[in-house]
């Protein structure tokens, strides 16, 4: 089959975790031997922010450990007509302008013979559901949404069977534990700063805690903000900057764990979606302890996989245990890989895009609007 996929960037990964699952799920549908075509709108805010911070540079490491990949950026007033006309599949991100969204699924609606479905990787259906209200999604096939909390707004919505969830993974050609062992030491935690969404949690569950028991803590990402480096700096962090996404498992390789800590709307509003950089630390083969996180859909075994604190005393106990145990790490690292290997790599996920493509078939798009 050929897929096009319709992402806001498959180069850039600055502030952009949608491009981690997506090199993956490609990567795999690829060496299935299906044709593969990613498009990128010119200009695309990720890329250009990492253009500008890192230059040409910043794309080398997508580019050597993704060779099977590229993506062709088009213009507002490109043909899409012409883009898709030999597709098979057609899936489009939620992170794309309301007017690609509709034309894509006016295509399907005036008889385009592709499957066409939406990918919804975001809390906005919660937090701002008007703003996922503009999108015309009439024509469209289904809905693929990153967790069953998310899947089951879609429903309430009138989509009932055609909205799958379809979580996120790693991709464990990449993510997977170092060919050699080397010294660890010290804390790591990836991810951005933000908008503030857990700000407090951060200082509650990671760095007062490593600071308490003396461990070491390095942090990457982007957008922190003047106040957030004086956080850290209070913190005795030291911020290492933006980290390339195929880069991790080298970063992950050389620390003795991690911490996730989710943002508050997937605790609160959105429960049982982890993060990817979940799925991709365990595939790495460093412990992992989280912040409090509900797993309502049971994805992992909390307590075997990773560890759970549900305040800071209990962060600190965790750390510590970590830190002196080598028995302890060694349980974690086993079950957290098992689990991957068993039910969440990008493998796994492409199994499951590819039987919900067979459902559709014989259906007709669904001409409404969620």
């Amino acid at each position: 089959m050929k897929f096009a996929y319709f992402t806001h960037s498959l180069a850039s990964c600055w502030n952009h975790g949608n491009a981690h699952f997506l090199r993956g799920v490609l990567r795999d549908l690829v060496h299935r031997g299906h044709e593969v075509v990613a498009y990128e709108p010119e200009g695309a805010w990720s890329l250009d922010n990492l253009l500008r911070d890192h230059g040409e540079a910043g794309l080398e490491a997508y580019r050597t450990l993704y060779p099977e990949l590229s993506s062709t950026a088009f213009e507002a007033d490109a043909d899409l007509s012409e883009m898709v006309s030999d597709a098979d599949v057609v899936i489009v991100h939620e992170w794309n302008d309301p007017w690609l969204v509709a034309a894509i699924g006016a295509l399907r609606r005036q008889g385009a013979r592709f499957t066409l479905l939406f990918h919804d990787t975001h809390h906005r259906a919660v937090s701002d559901p008007n703003a996922i209200r503009q999108f015309d999604l009439s024509g469209y096939d289904g809905i693929l949404a990153f967790g069953e909390t998310l899947a089951e707004v879609y429903r309430r919505w009138g989509w009932g069977e055609r909205v799958h969830a379809w979580h996120e993974a790693a991709d464990t050609r990449l993510f997977h534990p170092p060919a050699e062992e080397t010294e660890r030491k010290g804390l790591v935690w990836i991810g951005n700063w933000g908008d503030d969404e857990r700000s407090a949690e951060l200082e509650t569950y990671l760095f007062r805690p490593a600071r308490t028991i003396g461990l070491p803590l390095d942090i990457y990402g982007v957008r922190y903000p003047g106040h957030a480096l004086e956080t850290l700096e209070r913190y005795g962090v030291a911020y290492r900057g933006w980290l390339p996404n195929p880069r991790a498992p080298e970063v992950f390789a050389r620390h003795l764990a991690t911490v996730h800590v989710p943002r508050r709307f997937y605790v609160d509003m959105l429960p049982g979606i982890p993060t990817i950089r979940v799925f991709e630390a365990l595939a790495c083969g460093i412990p992992l302890i989280s912040a409090p996180w509900r797993d309502s859909e049971g994805l992992f075994n909390p307590g075997e996989d990773y560890l759970v604190a549900r305040d800071e005393a209990e962060m600190e106990r965790h750390l510590t245990a970590i830190s002196r145990d080598p028995d302890l790490r060694h349980f974690l690292v086993t079950n957290g890989l098992a689990a991957i290997r068993n039910r969440h790599s990008c493998v796994h996920r492409v199994d499951q895009l590819l039987t919900i493509l067979k459902t559709y078939g014989a259906k007709a798009p669904m001409e409404m609007s969620a």
